[in-house]
């Protein structure tokens, strides 16, 4: 029984190595498919082996005939004086290709190892890069946004190759990342500081109304109301610039009048102008054809641009409001003689939470986020916008095109 018992279990311990050589197999299997050196480095393999077993075949199928075509040679030669047996004949023909494939194994040898340290070699420098933007990218997720890769080429982008392109292109990405962060830290700086100056206000003049310093009269009220629109103002820029960058709002396009629509938005304006005694004209040429649009929104765009304007301008300034026609599109300029903008920040006016002068922005309080808004709302009717300035206190001029609704008489695109 014992016997028996012993020989029943024998057969069951065979699966467990078989089971772990299984295993280490599929991990292998596993570190190959997951590390891009190892598949290039058995790539570059089985092309030597593919080549070998070309050459090694092609050299089996040509030996015959080409010791056939010697030994003829040979024997013609030879007949008259020695003669040459089948038998000999056969014997060399065993002892030269035994010789030939014996070379040629030690060839193919020494070409595989000559190929398996290229290859591991040309493997680890392609690897090395993508591994490098990889471990970048790790650190750029955990907040390092200064994290950059060596490009290693000072070629011009469009020489470099595919690796050295890719670093760039990730450098360039880490660059806007790093922007895009610090934009929000001053965001957070910008919001802060805007909500703190009124919630302040208010809660003095509430405490000075709670101790009976301050008298409840109409002109306190007035001035706690003030606050708490400035308040409301920031809270509706910051909802407004979320809808427009997430796209979430309707276009009702419609043809409109360009002077209507111009009216429209100085109307709302006329009485901020003249409090600041800067004078607001509005210069239009005749026959302009509609525009495109949706009413709500392209006012929006006009509000913003003639509120900016009207912000930069000191008293005794004037802003002019013009359109034309051009291309099938209408251009609609707004220009101030107001403090002008600088070269090198006029790429940036319409990004997000940028602004020129912040100590004048703030003790005007803007939230610096106008003019993407309407940057996105132009982009949205399928029109372009852009800023010009000659230079510091030499004005600025806010241009905007959109479409027209219909060509005007005598128009030939």
């Amino acid at each position: 029984m014992m016997n028996m018992k012993a020989v029943g279990n024998s057969p069951t311990s065979d699966p467990a190595p078989q089971g772990a050589e299984k295993k280490t197999f599929s991990n292998i299997l596993k570190a190959i498919r997951s590390r891009l050196a190892w598949k290039l480095f058995f790539s570059y393999l089985i092309v030597v082996l593919v080549g070998m077993l070309v050459v090694f075949s092609a050299a089996e199928s040509a030996i015959p005939s080409a010791f056939d075509r010697h030994m003829s040679a040979m024997s013609s030669m030879m007949a008259n004086r020695m003669g040459i047996e089948r038998g000999l004949e056969a014997d060399l023909f065993t002892s030269f290709r035994s010789a030939f494939v014996e070379v040629l194994t030690l060839a193919s040898l020494a070409a595989l190892l000559a190929a398996g340290v290229v290859s591991l070699f040309v493997s680890r420098q392609v690897v090395a890069p993508l591994r490098a933007v990889m471990l970048a990218s790790q650190r750029i997720a955990d907040g390092h946004y200064t994290e950059r890769v060596q490009v290693g080429s000072r070629l011009a982008p469009d020489e470099m190759d595919e690796l050295a392109q890719l670093g760039l292109s990730f450098n360039q990405m880490a660059a806007r990342l790093e922007q895009t962060e610090s934009m929000r830290r001053q965001l957070i700086g910008d919001v802060s500081h805007e909500l703190r100056t009124p919630l302040t206000t208010i809660k003095g003049y509430m405490e000075g109304l709670i101790d009976g310093v301050l008298p409840a009269e109409a002109e306190t009220f007035q001035q706690v109301y003030r606050e708490a629109d400035r308040l409301q103002r920031l809270v509706d820029d910051l909802q407004e610039l979320s809808r427009v960058e997430a796209g979430a709002y309707p276009l009702h396009l419609q043809p409109l009048g360009v002077a209507e629509l111009i009216a429209a938005a100085t109307a709302r304006l006329n009485l901020q102008y003249e409090e600041k005694g800067v004078k607001l004209e509005v210069r239009l040429p005749p026959g302009l054809p509609p525009v495109l649009a949706d009413e709500n929104r392209i006012a929006q765009v006009l509000t913003n641009l003639l509120g900016n304007a009207l912000q930069y301008t000191p008293p005794g300034g004037r802003v002019q409001v013009s359109a034309r026609l051009q291309d099938r599109e209408v251009h609609i300029a707004i220009r101030d003689s107001g403090i002008g903008i600088r070269p090198e920040h006029l790429p940036n006016i319409f990004s997000r939470f940028y602004r020129v002068e912040k100590s004048r922005s703030r003790a005007g309080g803007g939230s610096g986020i106008g003019l993407t808004i309407a940057r996105h709302l132009v982009e949205a009717h399928g029109g372009r916008i852009w800023a010009e300035s000659p230079g510091p206190n030499q004005g600025s001029t806010f241009t905007f095109t959109l479409p027209a609704a219909v060509a005007p008489v005598g128009f030939t695109p």
